[in-house]
């Protein structure tokens, strides 16, 4: 269902945690009914308000237009782009859906280096480089998706160059090519509410677009994510559309989702358009666990030092801080000091780190200049940390039919770290081009199954129910508190039980009480209250992930426990709605060789 659509709860909630709520600072406000003045006339508002909104015109459900296709790819960045070639390539039809525009929409843009490993060339062999991973990672990463990733992004990077992806700084030309080239239908500026099932299996999609008062219904035999990161609308990274709609999406049909207890812990603006992309390949006989989080505990910890404001780069101890919080327990290589990077940015730490556009230069940190905090990414993870939990190494899913790439599949190419620049935009392009050959081999065993058009209506009713309401909270309202309770470095960078039970009693309220009654006063709007839905999820998976997880790994840190546990933790979580609609938590082993 829906939770746009579901029923209101009114139950009490203050309860939940006791006095821990107190260590919020963000009060949500109950409201009373109060008796209108004789007359019947609403009090004047102060100057300035907005008085009385002047009722909706032409507040109807969307028609319903439909598509059809073999495989459905969802998002159109690197992941999206060759999830469609590659499906095209392989015999099936395929159709391409954005919520934005292809190549301008995500964080693909913003990238400014790709990572190409090519044996022979590169100054660690395929083995080297996968055991350099696996220690600083401290075995979170999946060394399947490591090695496709070694595998095939030389391939990959190739084809970039041949559609004129390095000759630009706007990657929407290059990224269109293909697509034109082999006449690819794409459909720009719809957002994807639903997935359509038959039995266990997707079997298409269903959403609104966001110019016209219509909805879109696609019929396909499967369906590919590419929908990016999930984040919490952040003022300081362009992230600003990934709102965690393919993992809700995939988890509101039984998908299992992953990598959500990762945090990313970027601290400026990225810095845009500035350069060419540029390849970067292994030039050090290091690779080092780039956390971007280091910083936030040890200001937390230690307050500012004599590098800066907020402290100097680099995780090296500073005083007061055991070995283990330095990160030693973590898997640093020799020197442990991690500089926090970018998509695109050079490994740091290292010493002979290649300095690069978007990135940190390389090298130990030293206090050269002050930092700030992280909270500019806030709400997503650690790239390919986090999204879709792939079932083998076809970015395959657990729902027979749906697949997902890039930062919408939980590959953990490279564990719940940083460890190679570029790898994030390399990877993307290698899993998509893996998940558009497997949906196209599965389309040629299947027969397409149209959704019945009564079901079609019952959930076109759903899409539009904020729009038609006359009463509610607005979405902007509603994301500004979400905000307010999951950005503070106390909750999303320096956890303990005691804070993340606080901000969870805040988001469960959110979600019974103020997503069900959310109110659109336009398409726009509209659009905003699905994706403030979405981001209350994904806040309620990131807060229960981080309870579940009692340890400190990689780029989740827990004031509470900050040492490594592999006896009790050496697993990735799951996340997945149970059949009652609760949100169940289990275990995957990893094991360690």
């Amino acid at each position: 269902m829906n939770p746009l659509n579901a029923k209101f709860k009114r139950r009490g909630f203050m309860g939940v945690v006791g006095g821990s709520c107190a260590v919020i600072t963000t009060a949500v406000l109950a409201q009373k009914h109060e008796r209108p003045p004789e007359g019947g006339q609403r009090p004047p508002m102060p100057p300035g308000g907005r008085g009385t909104p002047a009722k909706k015109e032409k507040a109807v459900e969307g028609t319903i237009r439909q598509m059809a296709a073999d495989v459905l790819v969802v998002g159109g960045g690197m992941a999206g782009v060759f999830a469609a070639v590659k499906a095209h390539d392989a015999g099936a039809k395929v159709l391409l859906v954005d919520k934005g525009a292809v190549g301008k929409s995500g964080q693909t843009p913003f990238a400014r280096a790709i990572f190409r490993y090519e044996e022979g060339e590169a100054c660690l062999t395929k083995a080297e480089y996968l055991k350099g991973t696996a220690e600083a990672a401290e075995y979170m990463n999946n060394p399947v998706y490591t090695r496709l990733l070694l595998d095939h992004s030389a391939e990959r990077v190739d084809e970039l160059e041949s559609w004129g992806f390095f000759k630009e700084a706007n990657y929407a030309k290059a990224l269109n090519k293909p697509l034109k080239d082999r006449n690819i239908p794409i459909v720009e500026r719809v957002a994807l509410t639903n997935l359509l099932k038959d039995g266990d299996r997707v079997v298409g999609a269903m959403g609104l677009y966001i110019d016209k008062n219509e909805s879109l219904v696609i019929h396909a035999k499967s369906v590919i994510l590419c929908t990016g990161a999930s984040g919490f609308k952040p003022s300081g990274w362009q992230i600003g559309g990934l709102t965690s709609d393919g993992d809700a999406m995939a988890y509101r049909v039984g998908a299992e989702i992953t990598g959500k207890e990762w945090v990313d812990g970027h601290s400026r603006t990225n810095p845009g358009l500035g350069s060419l992309g540029d390849i970067l390949s292994v030039d050090s006989a290091q690779i080092v666990g780039q956390l971007s989080i280091d910083e936030n505990v040890e200001v937390s910890k230690n307050g500012p030092s004599s590098g800066g404001m907020m402290g100097p780069p680099g995780g090296g101890g500073g005083p007061g801080r055991s070995s283990s919080e330095r990160g030693e327990h973590r898997g640093a290589p020799p020197g442990g000091d991690r500089m926090a990077g970018g998509p695109g940015g050079p490994p740091g730490g290292g010493g002979g780190g290649k300095s690069g556009p978007g990135g940190p230069p390389g090298g130990k940190g030293g206090g050269i200049m002050p930092v700030s905090m992280g909270g500019a990414s806030a709400g997503m993870s650690q790239h390919k940390a986090e999204g879709l939990f792939p079932q083998d190494d076809k970015c395959s899913s657990n729902v027979p039919g749906l697949y997902a790439a890039g930062d919408a599949l939980g590959s953990m190419q490279n564990g719940g770290v940083y460890t190679q620049g570029g790898s994030a935009l390399a990877g993307s392009a290698v899993q998509g081009a893996i998940a558009g050959k497997t949906a196209a081999e599965f389309c040629q065993g299947v027969s397409m199954v149209k959704t019945p058009g009564s079901m079609l209506k019952k959930i076109n009713t759903e899409i539009y129910a904020p729009l038609l309401r006359d009463r509610g909270f607005s979405p902007q309202w509603v994301t500004q508190t979400l905000q307010g309770v999951m950005i503070p470095n106390f909750i999303l960078y320096v956890k303990s039980e005691e804070r993340l039970l606080a901000a969870l009693s805040y988001i469960e309220y959110l979600r019974d009480h103020q997503v069900p009654l959310l109110k659109a006063d336009d398409l726009h709007e509209l659009r905003q209250c699905h994706e403030t839905a979405n981001m209350i999820l994904n806040a309620e998976m990131k807060l229960r992930a981080a309870l579940m997880r009692k340890e400190s790994r990689g780029s989740h840190y827990r004031d509470d426990y900050p040492e490594a546990n592999d006896a009790d933790w050496l697993c990735w979580i799951k996340i997945k709605q149970a059949d009652d609609g609760s949100m169940a938590l289990l275990k995957h082993p990893i094991a360690k060789s």
